[in-house]
């Protein structure tokens, strides 16, 4: 694995020359994906600024030019009719000031009126490398491009940590008032949420307080991305808790939680109606973000990292790593949230193919369990052994995952067997593959399972248990992998 220097991973990006040989090299990368957004060069983590503006969804996502290492972010900027068709728009934000002079760290967007807004965190460095966070914000040029205030909306507070990060702005339509929500740490070292509020975008803005979220005030080190949206009445808080970890997630000290209840912004106090859930309970979901200027108001739209901070994968080697998740509409069902893959996804399918145990590069496949104890192995060898198994326990509604057959191995010692437990039997399963991701959708989406997977040659069979069928669809591509710059 190539030890990358802080002066490589900090490195200026100056000219689309200067990473062409890489973006020509890595497509011909067998794990390139056909219908999920992924890093034109280098490493893509975290999504950003995602908006619907002027008839089209306008997604950012954090980037790393030089390779699969995190250093010096710009956001890279694509955009998409339908949520499923996506183009590269080139980079669209340059760590260019002296408030973000070492990165333009995550953020949202929201539109107004006829113009985007963009609020993210500069990421400042003095010589002696200490670090301080800044609320910075942009408005979208008429070019495309977005054009930076001259000044931060704030700066950090000295009474928490310098972890204070991630800025998701909202309009409160009863208060008339704009809100952010800032992931943060306290002193003691314990997860939280600042909230600062103005009448206006891009001034006024004071801060409000700190979030209080009763019976949550230990959970975790701290909260990055945290994300708030109105659903059908009820409010959903989504964090990204980080220094723990959880029941049911092995080693892993990354996790994406939400929670639904009610939001005070008169007390700032978001009173849960149960405890957290997890957002997806694969190996690979993190940083999750809403989108803005959704118009249906029993409905929301949300994107993911698939990745997790400090996890290493299997295309370091060739210097790119990194995909999003496929856009998701969440609604509420009960006590918990329902998923699915963005409508026009049903546009990419291109005819039914036999399902004689061949899994292809990349395809929908619709999992049908007759009842009872159940099993599905994916990836597995021609003979029907390795893989990735599935397998289904009725006794306890638990779907347990278990990627140790396959022959890349990675992130072992964070974990690669997961739960998943049901809250009724299993009957069918969702799958979307890509070259090198797999996402579940079970039982209609009341759960769901996101992982990155790099198979070899012979490893493109399946095998599914007596009581099971399946049908496979042939999927069209979806995303450009234009170099733009």
């Amino acid at each position: 694995m190539k030890q990358w220097t802080l002066e490589e991973r900090y490195r200026v990006l100056q000219s689309a020359d200067e990473v062409k040989d890489l973006y020509d090299r890595i497509q011909t990368s067998n794990y390139r994906q056909k219908y999920h957004i992924q890093p034109v060069t280098g490493l893509s983590s975290d999504p950003n600024g995602f908006a619907k503006y002027d008839g089209t969804w306008h997604l950012f996502y954090q980037w790393c030019p030089w390779g699969a290492v995190h250093g010096l972010k710009y956001w890279y900027h694509v955009s998409s009719k339908d949520l499923v068709h996506w183009q590269n728009e080139g980079v669209g934000m340059h760590p260019d000031t002296f408030y973000d002079n070492k990165g333009c760290h995550s953020g949202s967007a929201i539109a107004k009126d006829n113009d985007l807004y963009i609020f993210y965190t500069g990421n400042h460095r003095d010589e002696n490398w200490v670090r301080t966070p800044y609320t910075c914000a942009a408005k979208l040029g008429e070019d495309g491009q977005p054009v930076k205030l001259p000044e931060p909306l704030f700066g950090p507070r000295d009474d928490y940590s310098e972890h204070q990060r991630d800025p998701k702005v909202v309009y409160v339509a009863d208060k008339n008032k704009y809100y952010i929500f800032i992931g943060a740490q306290t002193l003691d070292k314990k997860g939280t949420a600042l909230i600062y509020e103005s009448e206006e975008l891009l001034s006024g803005w004071k801060f409000a307080g700190q979030l209080n979220v009763p019976g949550f005030e230990d959970f975790g080190g701290m909260w990055e991305c945290p994300c708030i949206v109105r659903i059908g009445g009820k409010d959903v808080l989504i964090i990204s808790p980080q220094y723990t970890k959880l029941p049911g997630r092995a080693e892993s000290t990354n996790h994406n939680v939400y929670i639904i209840g009610h939001m005070d912004y008169d007390t700032l106090t978001f009173t849960p109606e149960s405890d957290y859930k997890y957002l997806d309970f694969g190996f690979d979901f993190y940083a999750a973000q809403f989108a803005a200027n959704v118009d249906d108001p029993d409905m929301a739209i949300l994107i993911a990292w698939i990745g997790l901070p400090d996890n290493h994968y299997c295309t370091e080697p060739e210097d790119w790593e990194g995909s999003m998740c496929l856009p998701r509409e969440l609604r509420i069902k009960g006590d918990h949230l329902v998923q699915a893959p963005a409508a026009a996804i049903a546009s990419l399918r291109d005819g039914e193919i036999a399902a004689e145990g061949k899994l292809p590069d990349f395809c929908e496949m619709e999992v049908t369990n007759a009842g009872g104890d159940f099993f599905l192995n994916l990836y597995t060898k021609a003979d029907g052994t390795g893989g990735v198994t599935m397998k289904y326990d009725e006794a306890t509604k638990t779907l347990t995952v278990d990627k140790t057959g396959m022959e890349k191995r990675f992130n072992e010692n964070v974990g690669e067997v997961l739960n998943v437990p049901l809250d009724e039997s299993l009957k069918n399963i969702r799958i979307f593959i890509d070259r090198c991701s797999f996402e579940l959708f079970i039982n209609d989406g009341d759960a769901t399972f996101t992982s990155h997977i790099y198979p070899t040659a012979d490893e493109h069979n399946y095998t599914i248990s007596d009581n099971g069928s399946v049908k496979i669809y042939a999927l069209k591509p979806s995303v450009t992998d234009e170099f733009k710059i």
